[in-house]
This record gives C-alpha cells, sequence and structure tokens, in this order.
C-alpha cells in the first residue's frame, strides 16, 4: 500500500502485476526469491522493500514535498518509520494472527503496540500529520500500518483516548490517494498484457 501510494504521488508509471500470494507465480520468484511484496524490477536491479520504493520513486519527483527538508528532518522520519517497521509491526502481527505465533490470543501484544501508537497521537496532537502541517513520508509509511492495527478490533480501537491518532487515520481513509490505490485489480498471471498505471487520483 505504501509503495503504491508514494509511485502515485511521484507520478511513476510502472506495469503493475498483482499477485495472489497462495500461488506466486515463477516469474516472481525469480525476480525476487524472497517471495514477498511490493516487488519493483528494473533491467538491471530489484528493490524489494516498499520503503526502498517509497524512496526511490520520490526522489525522482516529489511534486508534493513529501521528503523531508535537510538531513535532520530526514533522519527524525527515517527513525520513526524504523520504528514502526521494527517492534510495532512485531506487535501487530502478534495481536492480529496470535494462533500463528502459538499464542493464545494477541492482547498483550495489542497492548504493547498501544504505546507507539499513544507516541504518534501526541504527535498529531501538536501537529495535524507526523510529517509536520503537510502529509508526508512518514505518514504514507507508517498509516497502513495503523490502519491493520485499527481494524483487527475497530470497538476496541475507538474506545482508545487518540482522537487526534483517529482524526488523522480517518483522513487518510477518506482520500481520493487512499481510494485510488485500493481499486482492486486481477491476479497477474503469464502472458497477460501490460497494465500500466500511474495510480492517478
Amino acid at each position: 500500500m505504501r509503495a503504491r501510494l508514494a509511485l502515485q504521488a511521484a507520478g511513476q508509471t510502472v506495469e503493475l502485476r498483482e499477485i495472489e500470494l497462495k500461488a506466486k507465480p515463477v516469474e516472481m520468484l525469480q525476480a525476487s526469491p524472497k517471495a514477498t511484496v511490493p516487488v519493483l524490477v528494473f533491467q538491471d536491479t530489484v528493490l524489494e522493500q516498499s520503503l526502498d520504493i517509497m524512496q526511490w520513486a520520490l526522489q525522482r519527483n516529489d511534486p508534493l514535498l513529501w521528503l523531508p527538508a535537510g538531513q535532520a528532518a530526514l533522519d527524525i522520519s527515517l527513525a520513526l518509520i524504523a520504528e514502526n517497521d521494527g517492534s510495532f509491526k512485531q506487535h501487530l502481527d502478534r495481536y492480529k494472527y496470535p494462533h500463528r505465533y502459538q499464542l493464545d490470543s494477541g492482547i498483550a501484544n495489542r497492548d504493547a503496540g498501544a504505546q507507539f501508537l499513544q507516541g504518534l497521537h501526541q504527535r498529531l496532537v501538536r501537529t495535524p500529520y507526523l510529517h509536520g502541517e503537510t502529509w508526508g513520508l512518514a505518514d504514507a509509511a507508517i498509516a497502513p500500518f495503523v490502519r491493520q492495527f485499527a481494524h483487527t478490533d475497530t470497538v476496541w480501537f475507538a474506545a482508545q483516548d487518540w482522537n487526534a491518532l483517529r482524526q488523522w487515520l480517518e483522513r487518510f481513509e477518506a482520500s481520493a490517494a487512499f481510494h485510488a490505490i485500493m481499486q482492486k485489480v486481477a491476479p497477474w498471471k503469464a502472458g497477460d498484457a501490460a497494465l500500466l498505471t500511474t495510480f492517478a487520483i
């Protein structure tokens, strides 16, 4: 989701191949033995991490100024994203799918993940977005994971005293950008015609 958001914001045209993970095509496994998505394939290289794809796209073209100005500001955003991608993602996975990890429930991980969300909320009390006054790299990189967390138990999430965080998430889910990248595409099969897309709003 976040790779698509950045490709969209940067106006990059790609050949989109929607992958059904339970039936991964040979072409995907040849391009990326890691066998996870997203994968961005070039003639001479492959990007296998969504954050790498985001930065590649925005370094090519950043009309909405998603990249923080200056190395210090970028380092702050990347540190926040690293926390999201590390400990928070681990708690999210165990909260959402406890039985995959031989857990009776994901409640302990929900509560641990909530500490990260509380920190995001405190940031959003001060500014409308994690990037500051406008949506940016940190927002796009983190929002899809917060969305997963919120939708795991919507009643519990709605009961938390996180008005700023909840409003930030609602703005994301109501945005034209979100709806554009969430359009359903049929799974790709070898021989399918190229589907070129810029995820246009």
